[in-house]
């Protein structure tokens, strides 16, 4: 959350993390269990493909 400056968790899912998620740009790591303390999110190939494209080919994890 602090990267896009926002402080309210609630906002934060609905307003970035939830149309990351239906555009198919990040995943679950726990997808069966999508409250789970232990949740993690990492950008799924296609979100990979696109961060490349927009940074000009640097190739950053």
């Amino acid at each position: 959350m602090g990267i896009t400056g926002r402080s309210d968790r609630t906002k934060f899912r609905h307003q970035v993390l939830n149309p990351l998620l239906e555009a198919g740009l990040v995943e679950m790591t726990i997808p069966d269990k999508p409250r789970s303390s232990k949740q993690r999110y990492r950008l799924t190939e296609r979100g990979r493909r696109i961060l490349r494209e927009t940074r000009g080919g640097e190739d950053e994890e």
